[in-house]
């Protein structure tokens, strides 16, 4: 009994395995007939994107053509300017001490011609206290030069050698410089190292530096083009082959102490063109001139002396005939601002003074007994 009930099962299971086979077939049969007549239409389906990636783009072989260049542009640009710039070298005579004469200082720095009369661009800080002056040229050769006029503020000399220069350097519009935009500084670094070349980029325009001389240097080109001690002076070149700046400083700490690399300044062009003109022309760069003598005020300053403002200059003296004098400004009187220019911390008041020209006719607002008055002012030209 057993056995029929074991060999039924089997039969079941047969005829249940042939008839899925049959199945299968017959739809099969079915799905591909009904394709190939048209009436039915199959699709394959695609996989769903898991990934918001880009595709990759196969390697492009443009970029070695750009970078030869790029690096062609430098090396006539380099060959282009080089022959005009120069390195300055400076003599300052020794001092009397209490321990007697001390030795001669030979200090350094470069320099870039910008004109076929021999005139030459530097810093002042290079040519400061100087009594004797050398150019180095490019070539190696020495010649003596005369310093024509100076200007701290804006920390430009201007020096002259007699006869021509072997070339002069194309001067650019420092205006139209971006941040980004490739340049080379050419200089003489520790004096040593003549027509050195350095690669970088402007950083940043607009830039001001604290002098610590009661003004800043404003509007300042920052560049991360290598510049060490000796560059001072010497051009900051666009790809064109134009001066846009005269390299003038460069920054490795902070006062917190933090420590950098990379934080160069030059002067732009502009600025440098118009100092060099009034120099050349009259010997020096005009400046307004108020007639005070001064002490700043600061929020500090003010808490400690009970001071109603907390940012100005206090008038320590007023000269006779000044234009200070012929406006009614007395000492004691605390300079809050100079025409537009609100002194604080980031408006100095040698900065907001030298926005104006000699002649100009402003307002100067102070603070005196306890309330602002506001008087008006002619600025004249500094005495000489």
């Amino acid at each position: 009994m057993s056995s029929n009930r074991f060999i039924s099962g089997l039969l079941l299971l047969f005829i249940a395995f042939i008839s899925a086979c049959a199945g299968v077939f017959m739809g099969s049969f079915l799905v591909l007939s009904l394709a190939q007549s048209g009436r039915l239409n199959l699709t394959v389906a695609q996989p769903t994107p898991t990934s918001t990636l880009p595709t990759p783009v196969p390697p492009s072989f443009s970029q070695p053509l750009e970078i030869a260049e790029a690096q062609s542009r430098i090396i006539q640009t380099v060959q282009k300017v080089s022959p005009a710039v120069v390195t300055v070298v400076g003599v300052i005579p020794g001092q009397m001490t209490i321990f007697g004469l001390t030795g001669d200082q030979t200090v350094s720095g470069s320099g870039v011609f910008i004109s076929p009369e021999g005139y030459l661009l530097t810093n002042q800080h290079v040519v400061e206290d100087v009594e004797e002056v050398q150019v180095i040229l490019a070539d190696g050769s020495q010649q003596p030069a005369r310093v024509v006029g100076t200007d701290l503020y804006a920390d430009l000399a201007v020096l002259k050698i007699e006869g021509s220069p072997p070339a002069v350097a194309e001067l650019g519009n420092s205006d139209l410089v971006t941040p980004g935009e490739m340049v080379i500084a050419i200089g003489s670094p520790l004096g040593d190292f003549r027509n050195t070349v350095t690669l970088g980029v402007i950083s940043a325009t607009g830039r001001s530096i604290d002098t610590g001389q009661g003004y800043q240097i404003e509007n300042l080109l920052q560049t991360d083009a290598a510049i060490n001690q000796g560059n001072s002076g010497g051009p900051l070149v666009n790809l064109n082959g134009q001066v846009i700046g005269i390299n003038t400083l460069v920054v490795r700490s902070s006062g917190t102490g933090a420590f950098a690399e990379g934080l160069g300044f030059a002067i732009p062009i502009n600025t440098a063109r118009e100092v060099a003109e009034q120099i050349i022309q009259k010997g020096y760069v005009s400046r307004p001139y108020l007639g005070i003598r001064w002490q700043l005020v600061t929020p500090r300053v003010a808490a400690l002396y009970n001071i109603g403002v907390e940012w100005g200059v206090y008038i320590t003296q007023v000269f006779a005939d000044s234009p200070a004098s012929k406006a009614g400004l007395r000492r004691g009187d605390i300079i809050v601002q100079i025409g537009e220019v609100k002194l604080d911390e980031g408006h100095s008041y040698i900065n907001a003074l030298y926005r104006y020209q000699p002649g100009d006719q402003i307002s100067v607002v102070v603070w005196r007994e306890g309330r602002l008055l506001t008087l008006d002012v002619r600025l004249e030209e500094v005495p000489r």
